[in-house]
């Protein structure tokens, strides 16, 4: 059975790409590593913080792709080496070490601010921007600009 959607309304002329943005938010949301919080710490302003404990600058990549957040985290592949030089021979391994993409949909109008990274912690500083309402008047023009030339159109009606 095919999906109905929302937006298939003729009434929303050119919101197609909501759809296509929630159908990106769901996938993405299916994720679970690393965890993340996401804090309002302003009026207009937010914070991701993601854990990334292991990781160093380094090893993590964030950019934005087409109004979607993109957090990437890939440690080297190298042996884990203990303070005399010898490799290190795990007995339990808790930590995650794996590489990882998350990745945030972002609203028009969502500015990313900037990433630091401290004791563990990757937070990613948002700003939503205040458009100024825009008020703009079109000319309606006179004649047969819809009939290409072809003079107005009338429909005769009779009474009964």
């Amino acid at each position: 059975m095919p999906r109905m959607s929302v937006f298939n309304s003729p009434l929303l002329l050119g919101f197609d790409h909501f759809e296509r943005m929630l159908d990106r938010a769901s996938k993405a949301s299916a994720e679970g590593y690393p965890p993340y919080n996401i804090e309002q710490i302003g009026e207009n302003a937010l914070r991701i913080t993601l854990a990334v404990a292991g990781f160093s600058m380094d090893d993590l990549t964030v950019s934005l792709e087409d109004n979607q957040l993109v957090v990437r985290g890939q440690l080297e592949d190298s042996p884990t080496m203990a303070a005399n030089g010898e490799e290190t021979i795990f007995l339990h391994r808790g930590i995650a070490s794996r590489q990882f993409q998350r990745s945030f949909v972002l609203a028009e109008g969502i500015e990313v601010l900037g990433a630091n990274l401290d004791n563990g912690l990757l937070f990613i500083n948002l700003e939503r921007l205040q458009p100024e309402p825009e008020i703009r008047a079109i000319k309606i023009e006179s004649g047969g600009a819809g009939n290409k030339g072809n003079g107005p159109k009338t429909i005769d009606v009779q009474p009964e």
